[in-house]
């Protein structure tokens, strides 16, 4: 684990945690190929639950094995390893110690009629696995929006008190939604500001868009002048939301795309100051040698001045 002036700075805006809290986001920190530089990597797979095995792992049939991603974080030099517990219950005794792992403790599916999560995990099991920390879903504009705020409270209070950071996962859904106000930039500005209020360590949002969502808080967009002509500058902004940059934000990696536009979209969070990426599809459904050369790029980018 590399310790910098740059991280330290960092964990100095969480000193309201614990030490256990504080460890362990320095792990995963300091973990890695871009440990010490502020910068994030995170490999989740969670996608099992959330769209099917078959729709997630067929175009790369070893993704079904949940060593294969496991190792393919290690092998990367991600910053952590995020999945549900069943994954990690099959892949952790194998590579316990070797990256930080983190329980996605609720999680949906396609089969759902309603934009709500299940708790599929405990604390207790974050613990027993060894996990630095655990990752909780919430759907601003749904309408079980504040069930899931009130669920996510109740669990990150117990995984605080026991050293665990906790990764807020913030999608904004909802029938007062559009789909293309999903990543509409207010409507994702607002997202992780909540996230930054209901006390996350790590925010987890979609890359914003240019567009504005017709909703209150469009005007402020307008009348203000809020710079959102670009990618980067969207980015800054949502940093500056969360804080004035006190909290860290990592931003998804989204549907598949090819490497050139998943490039673009690293380079504009890393000159907007976001802290990194969450991305799964656009690793695992690649071959692993593929997958890896595309993380390699993306850590030089990241690790660049």
């Amino acid at each position: 684990m590399k310790v910098s002036n740059t991280t330290k700075k960092i964990i100095s805006n969480y000193t309201h945690e614990n030490v256990g809290v504080r460890s362990n986001l320095m792990r995963i920190l300091g973990q890695g190929k871009l440990g010490g530089t502020g910068r994030m990597i995170i490999l989740p797979v969670d996608q099992g639950f959330e769209h099917g095995p078959d729709r997630s792992f067929a175009v790369n049939p070893a993704a079904y094995d949940p060593n294969y991603h496991h190792q393919l974080a290690i092998d990367a030099g991600l910053s952590a390893y995020a999945a549900p517990l069943g994954l990690l219950q099959t892949s952790s005794d194998n590579f316990h110690g070797q990256i930080p792992t983190i329980l996605k403790i609720n999680s949906s599916n396609t089969l759902a009629t309603t934009l709500d999560q299940a708790v599929t995990g405990s604390i207790d099991d974050a613990l027993k696995l060894g996990c630095s920390a655990i990752g909780f879903t919430i759907y601003p504009g749904s309408d079980h929006n504040f069930s899931l705020m009130e669920e996510y409270q109740s669990l990150s209070h117990e995984a605080k008190a026991k050293g665990l950071a906790v990764v807020l996962w913030a999608y904004a859904r909802g029938a007062s939604i559009s789909k293309k106000g999903e990543t509409a930039m207010n409507i994702i500005s607002y997202a992780a500001h909540m996230s930054a209020l209901l006390g996350a360590n790590i925010i987890k949002v979609k890359l914003p868009s240019d567009f504005l969502e017709e909703d209150p808080t469009k005007a402020a967009f307008e009348n203000n002048k809020i710079e959102i002509g670009s990618l980067k500058d969207r980015v800054a902004h949502i940093k500056k939301v969360v804080f004035e940059g006190k909290r860290l934000v990592v931003f998804s990696g989204g549907d598949a795309k090819n490497d050139s536009a998943l490039m673009d979209e690293i380079k504009a969070i890393h000159a907007g100051g976001g802290n990194g990426s969450i991305i799964g599809r656009n690793c695992f459904q690649r071959k692993r040698e593929d997958s890896l050369a595309l993380l390699d790029k993306m850590i030089q980018i990241y690790k660049s001045k």
